[in-house]
């Protein structure tokens, strides 16, 4: 069974994102727990947290299909010691609050190396900062998001993904968020090469780390290494992929969230998806 949501505001409080999932007949969504654009925000208020709960349990949400994304901000691999000082507490935080709304995963972009030390390094600093973060946490794992490899970022390639996976000293807490955007854009075909991208995944990380999926269209072409999602069907993977991706028993009992740039399709892009199981 697929599970499909979207990244659902939750302006005003936390325990509106699930009701705005029920508004577009998602039965998984993602959110952030905090302000996205803030290094520090007020703490989730007790009232908060139990209405989220108690909106969850309204609307069938199981936390299991709910992958919360942490703040734009955090570079786990910034070279700076200040700077990802700031990076490693936000992150904590944001491993605290998924804790203290008893969800199960937090999803993140790894991070950039921003042209200042070596791949390698920048990834050794995100697998160090991953443990740190766990070792202060417990019952959530860190979801590794895959990127379009969009200026200095890392993790657009399926080996430094594993990279950072081989460096975690509790690898029962950490998975993998593919994002389709992200993956066609980074060079890997999955319109004209669907298995044997999947194949690699596979062989390079393992399904076992799959834990989520970002569904996306879209705008830039193959390679480009650019981030540009479009709607469903209104980009460059045509409709015979997300056809193929929604028969795919792989991508069952995973939360797949929409990240289309509009909002008002959102309902009617996980209809027509849902058309397609």
């Amino acid at each position: 069974m697929k599970y499909i949501g979207a990244h659902v505001s939750a302006s005003g409080g936390v325990e509106n994102a699930p009701l705005n999932a029920m508004e577009i007949g998602a039965n998984a969504f993602a959110l952030f727990t905090k302000n996205q654009r803030q290094w520090v925000s007020a703490p989730l208020t007790a009232k908060s947290i139990e209405l989220f709960k108690e909106n969850c349990r309204k609307g069938g949400f199981d936390p299991r299909y709910i992958l919360p994304h942490d703040s734009y901000l955090i570079n786990l691999g910034n070279f700076d010691e200040e700077a990802v000082q700031k990076s490693r507490a936000a992150f904590i935080d944001e491993m605290q609050r998924c804790e203290q709304l008893g969800l199960t995963m937090l999803n993140f972009h790894p991070g950039s190396h921003l042209n200042k030390v070596s791949i390698e390094k920048c990834l050794d600093d995100i697998a160090a900062n991953i443990n740190l973060a766990l070792s202060k946490t417990t019952g959530v794992t860190a979801v590794i998001e895959n990127t379009a490899g969009q200026g200095s970022n890392v993790g657009n390639r399926f080996e430094e993904i594993r990279y950072i996976i081989d460096r975690i000293d509790d690898k029962s807490r950490v998975g993998v968020c593919l994002d389709t955007c992200h993956t066609y854009s980074a060079g890997y075909d999955i319109l004209h090469n669907y298995d044997g991208v999947f194949d690699e995944f596979e062989k390079v990380i393992g399904f076992e780390y799959l834990r989520g999926i970002h569904l996306n269209d879209t705008k830039k072409p193959l390679a480009s290494r650019v981030d540009r999602h479009e709607s469903v069907g209104m980009g460059l993977l045509d409709m015979e992929f997300f056809k193929r991706f929604m028969t795919d028993k792989r991508f069952d009992d995973m939360p797949i969230i929409l990240e289309t740039p509009d909002e008002s399709r959102w309902a009617e892009e996980i209809s027509l998806l849902r058309s397609f199981e």
